[in-house]
């Protein structure tokens, strides 16, 4: 699996958010795109990194950029986690099935543990891939770089 990296185009998708709603890759046409990948709900970082997209949602609107907060669980759990975070603003979005499939599209599946890396990907208007890193598991990704990038 070769990760994705910049000057690639991303791959269509289409995911459910933790409302139920498809969300569509091409939805965001015009716009930048962040995909936030993080391992799993209801874990400490992850939880800190999703609250740390919702608390920079006015920032992100300022610099026309959508960010997305991607992982393996369910519809339902990402639904209760967003409930239990606060999170009214940013889509959660639930690579569940096709298990992993958009992590997998991006070279990010960690395939021993049935999840992804941790990962912010971020793409320009048309889909192509501006920037990619990916975090040791256990480490909070600095959204303060992720936004010096984005201005």
């Amino acid at each position: 699996m070769t990760a994705i990296k910049a000057g690639d185009t991303a791959k269509e998708f289409t995911l459910k958010d933790q409302h139920d709603k498809e969300v569509n890759l091409s939805d965001f046409r015009g716009k930048r795109v962040l995909l936030s990948f993080h391992p799993l709900a209801w874990t400490s970082v992850c939880a800190e990194q999703m609250k740390a997209l919702e608390a920079h949602k006015e920032k992100f609107d300022a610099l026309n950029v959508v960010a997305l907060g991607l992982s393996v669980d369910a519809v339902p759990s990402k639904n209760a986690w967003a409930k239990e975070l606060g999170i009214r603003n940013t889509r959660l979005l639930s690579d569940f099935w096709p298990h992993g499939e958009v992590a997998k599209a991006c070279g990010i599946f960690r395939e021993a543990n049935g999840f992804s890396e941790r990962a912010n990907i971020i793409l320009d208007e048309e889909r192509r891939v501006l920037f990619v890193k990916v975090y040791p598991i256990k480490e909070l990704p600095d959204l303060e770089e992720i936004l010096k990038i984005l201005a």
